[in-house]
């Protein structure tokens, strides 16, 4: 078998853009080491240079995708004034778009597959906290607009409003919700849920 050349220190990238595709287009049972070394060209000796197994392969695949969530977080300017209502349905119509046209990795991030089956490396671990953590430090910046008092609030906002963003994700990619039209309805309804809680109109 003719392998196809690959510049010094590019395999790991590439490696990773084929088992996303593949993720993709198969699924997760798909994914194999062997189906990933004849996908891109390359030995499996060579592989194994980059990922111990497919355990290791899946979880660089999910920390992969928390650094984009992190970036759609970098782009959110949630300020607590009147441009919020706006933003937030930005952020929020960004979320489900993520979610909603990459299902099968967003399974891979939140599913039981790493987290509970398998064993998150620290590299996932790291970089799903702070993905949170960052998420957390955006709803921080809403206190003043907080209509529920108490010094756990600002955490509870973070992690209720994320779960509700998430549920409404799940139900989307389950088919629960199978009607595309409904995304946007269930998108306002979403951001309508969040400014709720807080001293503002959408």
């Amino acid at each position: 078998m003719a392998y196809a050349p690959y510049h010094h220190g590019d395999l790991h990238a590439a490696l990773l853009r084929e088992a996303r595709t593949m993720l993709r287009e198969q699924g997760l049972e798909a994914l194999t080491l062997r189906r990933l070394a004849q996908r891109a060209g390359v030995s499996r000796s060579a592989l194994y240079h980059h990922f111990r197994d497919k355990n290791d392969l899946l979880c660089s695949l999910a920390a992969r995708g928390f650094e984009r969530l992190e970036g759609l977080l970098e782009g959110a300017d949630l300020q607590p004034d009147e441009r919020l209502p706006s933003e937030l349905r930005r952020f929020v119509h960004a979320y489900i778009r993520f979610a909603t046209e990459d299902p099968e990795q967003y399974d891979l991030m939140f599913g039981r597959t790493l987290w509970q089956a398998g064993q998150p490396t620290e590299e996932l671990r790291a970089v799903a906290y702070r993905v949170f953590r960052h998420y957390a430090r955006n709803m921080a910046e809403l206190e003043p607009l907080l209509t529920l008092p108490g010094q756990q609030s600002m955490l509870r906002l973070a992690q209720v409003s994320w779960a509700t963003l998430h549920g409404l994700c799940r139900l989307l990619i389950d088919g629960i919700y199978p009607d595309p039209g409904s995304v946007e309805d269930i998108s306002e309804q979403a951001v309508a849920v969040m400014l709720a809680s807080m001293k503002i109109d959408g």
